[in-house]
């Protein structure tokens, strides 16, 4: 029922899904309720159809606008594999690097790549420390997020990670335009620049869920990020 479900509102959304990723969706929410019971990994309705829009449709409506090429993606606090995990099944193409301070969480994204045969790998490192890593260092395409933090904090954990000519996607609720204020300074001190925002709409929901594009157009200094705490404490 899940499966059909998310290929039809998908389809209604202009995502095209096929009946194989429909499957994996399927097995990820298998995966995900299990797991749920022992870990609290986050809330999974019980009603398909809530699961399907809340937990998956959500991470994947950003593909029915305007979307760049990339190779290379990273997803910065996952938790419970979101947006990562749906982004990695809709865009195979795409290698998919999953960072989550949690050990548990990281176990469990591990488990669900190997289980589905995505194009991806989980880390278990704090993003302030994940950007320290050269090989991790703007070196992706994306860099993307989805209930992590405020905006100004975010960009922080996002831009480092960002390659210049690539983009930070932040996935957020009702209050991105405060956000964004509050986080002009953060976006001029890390090399980011403000592209455009655009709803995030799912058939039937009436809820204001966005997505800003942020430009990385210049590198971001190297005392950046700052120590893990810090970020979060004193804001750019």
């Amino acid at each position: 029922m899940l499966e059909t479900i998310l290929m039809s509102r998908a389809a209604a959304m202009g995502i095209p899904m096929t009946a194989a990723q429909a499957a994996q969706f399927a097995r990820y929410h298998a995966l995900l309720t299990e797991a749920n019971a022992r870990m609290n990994l986050t809330r999974v309705p019980d009603d398909p159809a809530e699961a399907a829009d809340r937990n998956y449709l959500d991470c994947v409506a950003v593909l029915a606008g305007e979307f760049p090429g990339v190779s290379t993606a990273v997803d910065v606090g996952s938790g419970a594999g979101f947006p990562g995990i749906p982004l990695s099944i809709m865009l195979p193409e795409v290698r998919f690097t999953l960072i989550d301070a949690l050990g548990k969480r990281v176990e469990f994204l591990r488990g669900v790549i190997d289980a589905l045969g995505l194009n991806a790998e989980a880390l278990h490192l704090r993003a302030e420390d994940a950007a320290r890593r050269p090989e991790l260092r703007e070196h992706f395409d994306l860099a993307v997020a989805r209930a992590v933090a405020p905006m100004n904090v975010l960009c922080e954990f996002l831009l480092p990670l960002t390659r210049v000519g690539g983009h930070m996607l932040a996935l957020k609720g009702p209050g991105l335009d405060e956000e964004l204020a509050g986080a002009e300074g953060a976006l001029a001190a890390l090399g980011g620049r403000l592209e455009r925002t655009r709803p995030l709409a799912i058939p039937g929901r009436d809820w204001d869920h966005r997505a800003a594009w942020i430009g990385k157009i210049a590198p971001t200094p190297e005392r950046y990020p700052r120590r893990a705490g810090v970020v979060e404490k004193r804001p750019l």
